[in-house]
């Protein structure tokens, strides 16, 4: 019996069990039967610019929701599983609806078109580490809105796959999209997803290819303790006190 080969094969196993593990965003972009989990928009970090009589009483408690809401009710309009390739898809707005009724109302409005570009890549990984996924795991999908820009009718936006179960952000892709004339403030603003979405099916065989190598991103390991001064590697131990011997007489 040749034992050596009952020894390899495990080890081969192994070694691509690991590679796959370590491919997750490569393996979800080229397997279009796996499945997604389709969160919504987080307009948590969003500005709203060039727009001063908006109504941030109605737009927070109401719009960001019925924004979310519109894509998912009119599926023929907003594909989802045209824009990322996969059929298999779930929803649940129910993270992002949370979060975005904490958006602070004072810092909502600008006037400083600079914060169309204000948000980067560690931004999106820091704000995906706050998250809650409600013990979901495996890819989830969802926007983080950056600006609504009126005056020059568009908004950018990171589109964004994470591993929930990890809270790790395997892609995320700076896009803008140009509104058009529509009535009241959520068909206004949701116009502009579309078309991100379009642009995504359209580049998806792009980021296929520049996401090829793409190996997931490592653990951060918890920092070593300081080293003990001597001072304060002093214990606290109680010594006994030796007893002098009573003197005679």
């Amino acid at each position: 019996m040749n034992y050596r080969s009952f020894i390899v094969l495990p080890l081969m196993v192994c070694f691509f069990a690991i590679n796959a593990n370590a491919q997750t965003l490569k393996n979800f972009l080229d397997n279009k039967d796996s499945s997604f989990t389709w969160l919504g928009i987080d307009f948590t970090q969003t500005r709203l610019i060039g727009d001063a009589g908006a109504n941030v009483d109605d737009i927070v408690p109401r719009q960001f929701a019925g924004i979310n809401q519109v894509i998912v009710n009119e599926p023929k309009k907003y594909d989802l599983a045209d824009a990322f390739h996969h059929s298999n898809y779930t929803t649940d707005l129910s993270i992002v609806n949370k979060r975005n009724e904490t958006v602070n109302k004072d810092n909502f409005k600008s006037d400083n078109s600079a914060d169309f570009n204000r948000l980067t890549a560690d931004d999106i990984k820091r704000l995906v580490k706050s998250y809650d996924f409600n013990g979901k795991r495996g890819i989830g999908i969802l926007f983080f809105m950056e600006a609504l820009n009126k005056t020059e009718k568009q908004a950018s936006m990171y589109v964004t796959i994470v591993d929930m179960g990890r809270k790790n952000v395997l892609m995320t892709e700076r896009m803008t999209g140009k509104t058009a004339m529509a009535f009241g403030f959520r068909n206004y603003w949701v116009v502009p997803v579309r078309k991100v979405m379009d642009d995504f099916d359209s580049d998806y065989r792009k980021f296929q290819e520049k996401y090829s190598n793409a190996t997931d991103p490592e653990e951060e390991k918890p920092a070593a303790p300081a080293p003990a001064s001597k001072k304060d590697a002093k214990t606290g131990v109680a010594t006994k006190e030796k007893k002098q011997p009573k003197k005679k007489g």
